[in-house]
């Protein structure tokens, strides 16, 4: 049985939750860079449900390759172990916005290099900050590059709900939320010659998918940029507009984030290679 607090644990408890509700409450302005982390899916999560459901490699599809996607908040991960359980692939959270860069990102970034895996880094997207172009050049210039060695695969624009509330588009309207978008993925290109992943969210959202409730379904990116769905579910759901299947699916965020890659490990190497 849990014992009771005394007062005193009290006073410390309610003391620790002020700090940590002034560091991350959206009217104190977001002056603690820290405060900016959040995880790839963490507001689909919230929003839409993570059914902490892991599956099994055969109810997800034989010969899919299996990924993690780590932040700051693993800290250090035991790659080893998640090399020995399967997983081939990761990406690391390296940027968010145009202030935050993850403090625990080389040696995540290193350490699944040194198991064996095949990572790329990705960008936690704030549309009402910065332009696309800036966040874009922010990424690239802090971990999110890439290099023709096979082993690096293309930077991800991790775009989905704002995690600050308030509007769920971020304030933009469908046209610029689009333009938003292409300014960071054409920045993105010109800068390294491949055109990011894009995150996001297939799942049916008080009627509307994410994406199409904030592009309008105006904004093709299918002949570009290949998808990378989170859907915490049995399937991976539909496709967002323009779409016609997806590369790499989040399933679950539980023990950590476990994503699939749709399709064999030659596949994944084109991926890397450009």
């Amino acid at each position: 049985m849990l014992s009771q607090p005394r007062a005193g644990q009290l006073v410390i408890r309610a003391a620790a939750i002020a700090l940590v509700v002034g560091i991350l409450s959206p009217e104190t302005g977001h002056t603690e860079e820290g405060s900016e982390d959040h995880a790839a899916g963490s507001q689909i999560a919230k929003h839409e449900g993570a059914g902490e459901m892991p599956l099994t490699a055969a109810e997800l599809g034989v010969g899919s390759v299996h990924g993690i996607d780590v932040s700051s908040h693993q800290g250090a991960v035991d790659w080893g172990h998640w090399w020995r359980s399967g997983k081939r692939f990761a990406y690391v959270k390296a940027t968010e916005g145009t202030g935050y860069r993850n403090p625990n990102f080389t040696g995540q970034y290193t350490g699944s290099a040194a198991a064996g895996m095949t990572r790329g880094s990705y960008h936690f997207a704030l549309p009402n900050r910065s332009d696309g172009a800036s966040q874009a050049r922010f990424f690239v210039q802090n971990g999110g590059g890439w290099s023709r060695d096979g082993r690096t695969l293309p930077g991800t624009l991790d775009i989905e709900y704002n995690p600050y509330g308030g509007d769920t588009c971020y304030g933009l309207g469908h046209g610029a939320m689009v333009g938003w978008i292409r300014s960071f993925s054409d920045t993105y290109h010109a800068l390294t010659k491949r055109w990011p992943v894009i995150y996001t969210s297939p799942v049916i959202y008080t009627s509307v998918l994410w994406w199409d409730r904030c592009t309008g379904r105006t904004g093709d990116f299918s002949s570009t940029n290949a998808l990378w769905l989170a859907r915490y579910a049995p399937s991976v759901g539909p496709m967002p507009y323009r779409w016609p299947f997806h590369t790499i699916w989040q399933y679950t965020s539980s023990p950590i984030d476990q994503n699939v890659f749709n399709g064999g490990a030659d596949r994944l190497a084109a991926l890397a290679s450009g």
